[in-house]
This record gives structure tokens, sequence and C-alpha cells, in this order.
């Protein structure tokens, strides 16, 4: 089937979703809500994302900042179909490989070359053709004779790097990253860096958020700018993530920025 390099892999269209808060009547916040609800028990809807549009082209490498509780993480649930929109709509245009939390689809009880098999065995890949991949994918997660060691046994980096070694080597067509940057030193990010380089390079799409700001810069092609759920500022990455950079400090001197 011939690929249409000028139909973006990822649309996203005036997304919204929110979260529903309970909040107990014997806590601070839901003593005070329960003044004006007459409710012993409350739930509260929180936004978490407002009217959300973008287009991620083919083959380019997108990367989303904002500060905590931006929403960027609820975004790339959304993408991944794991969250659906209440409104708007997301149209995805290809497999998508996602690494939204470390560890998770992990069995801590199974080594790591286990759990390579168990992740590529998931989405139809052969014992032939993982026998020939699981050295590549131990290899450039940096774990040496652990590979045969019990995941639980292993160090937050340990983990995130051979989450990242694991989607990043098992041909993904659209690659969903949340915070992998900071499962590895900057010899392991450079790496990283090379790796996404190649992946984009093939046609594939990835999606990152990364409280990185450097690395981000070296490697996204455009950059996404979120706050309270809505985008600030998308385009080149050099230039949202200086718009951003100097919000943090205007906050910062407020005392209320929170990375």
């Amino acid at each position: 089937m011939t690929v249409d390099a000028t139909v973006p892999a990822i649309e996203v269209q005036n997304l919204s979703t929110s979260y529903r808060v309970h909040l107990d009547a014997g806590s601070t916040w839901g003593g005070i809500y329960d003044l004006f609800r007459r409710s012993p028990d409350t739930d509260r809807i929180v936004p978490a994302l407002r009217d959300v549009s973008f287009d991620v082209p083919r083959g380019s490498v997108l990367g989303v900042i904002g500060r905590n509780g931006a929403g960027k993480s609820t975004l790339l649930r959304c993408i991944a179909g794991i969250l659906p929109p209440e409104e708007g709509r997301v149209k995805v245009r290809g497999r998508i490989s996602s690494l939204l939390s470390i560890g998770v689809g992990m069995n801590p009880a199974l080594t790591g070359r286990e759990n390579i098999r168990l992740g590529g065995l998931a989405i139809g890949l052969t014992d032939d053709v993982l026998r020939d991949i699981t050295g590549d994918i131990a290899a450039f997660a940096q774990l040496g004779e652990y590979v045969d060691f019990p995941v639980g046994t292993y160090s937050t980096g340990m983990r995130a790097r051979l989450a990242f070694a694991v989607v990043a080597f098992l041909d993904p067509e659209i690659l969903l990253i949340d915070e992998a940057l900071s499962g590895g030193d900057s010899k392991f990010q450079e790496k990283v860096g090379h790796k996404m380089a190649e992946i984009c390079s093939s046609g594939r799409t990835i999606v990152l958020v990364s409280h990185g700001l450097a690395a981000l810069r070296s490697m996204a092609t455009s950059a996404l700018w979120m706050h309270q759920g809505q985008v600030v500022e998308h385009g080149d990455p050099d230039e949202v993530v200086e718009s951003y950079m100097r919000f943090a400090r205007i906050q910062s001197a407020a005392g209320e920025f929170d990375f």
C-alpha cells in the first residue's frame, strides 16, 4: 500500500477531555466545596484538555512542553487511544508504539530478555526475529549481564533505558514517548537522539513529551507548548522553547512556577 506523505500521521481536532475528581467532605477542599454543593461527598469535573488542535506530519518529531499538570501526558494517552475524547477527534494513521510510563507493561519478576520477548510477541514478531534483535536492544539499553536479571531488580534508569529500547526497536510507525530522556546520562540521551533521527528518516513519526528543553530543541522538528490543557504556541522548536522559558522566568520570579 502506498503511503501519502502529504497526509499527517496524526490529526487532533478540537480535542477536549476532563477528569472526575472525588472530594471527600472530610478533606479541606471537600469541606469548602461542600458549602456550595450541600452534599456529604462531592465530585468535581477538572478539565484536562480544552479545544486542542494540531497536526503531526509523517516523519516528523513533535516536542510537547509545559509545566506539570498542563495536560501533556493526557494528550499522549488520547493519541494512543487509551483515553477517549469527550469532544473533538483524534485521527492516527499508523501503528503506535508507546512509552507512556516507565515499567508499565513489564513484568518485574521476569528478566529483561524475557520482557523483550513478551513485548515482541505482543505485536506479532516471531521468535526468529526476536532472537536477531534482542542483543541489539540489550546493548542499546546498556544492560550488560543484567539483561538476564529480573526487571524488578533494575534501577529506574535501567528500566527507562530498556523501555525506550524495546519500543524503539520494534519497528514503530508512530512512537509516543513521555519523559524517556530522564532515564539516562548525556551519552545515553545522545544515543536516543540518534535513534529517533533514524526512526524519522525511515518515515516514522515521533511525539515526545519532555522537560529536557535542550535535547528537545535538538531533536524536534516542531514544538507544542501547553498550559492548563490548552495550546499556547505551536511552531518552530527554538521559538516555542524561548517563549516558554520567558514565561517560566516570570512565573519563577513570582514564586509560582512548578516544572
